[in-house]
């Protein structure tokens, strides 16, 4: 087996020392030894840093994702989980392209003023209702 100094980790990571040994002490990757004070790690932690990575893109906290790790070494993903966070990711992307086409609006908009124009004050009053929440 291929062990990997938390050097190594990080460089091939692109994650700080400083993390990998949070995620350690947290239980996210377990190191199986150390040579000195250098923690080393097998190679599954490259890819479990890789889930862990994928999973705070997703918006997972730590937590949630501490708990899709299993103590053998594989992983639970909860598949009614992923669907929902998909499920939110949608509907963040349609407010961004609504907020994207809002903003493309107001940078090329020919009125005198903004508050003239009848298309930025109908995007105000979406905008303001969806920031009721």
């Amino acid at each position: 087996m291929e062990i990997l100094d938390i050097g190594d980790v990080a460089e091939r990571t692109g994650v700080a020392v400083s993390t990998l040994r949070y995620y350690d002490e947290i239980g996210l990757i377990a190191s199986v030894g150390r040579r000195g004070l250098r923690r080393q790690f097998g190679p599954e932690a490259v890819w479990q840093i890789a889930l862990i990575a994928l999973g705070k893109k997703a918006g997972f906290s730590l937590d949630e994702i501490a708990g899709m790790f299993r103590a053998n070494g594989t992983v639970d993903l909860p598949r009614p989980v992923l669907h929902g966070r998909a499920d939110e990711i949608d509907r963040q992307i349609r407010d961004l392209m609504v907020l994207r086409d809002a903003l493309r609006h107001v940078a090329e908009c020919p009125a005198p003023s903004h508050l003239e124009c009848p298309r930025f004050r109908k995007l105000l009053r979406v905008a303001g209702r969806r920031g009721k929440a």
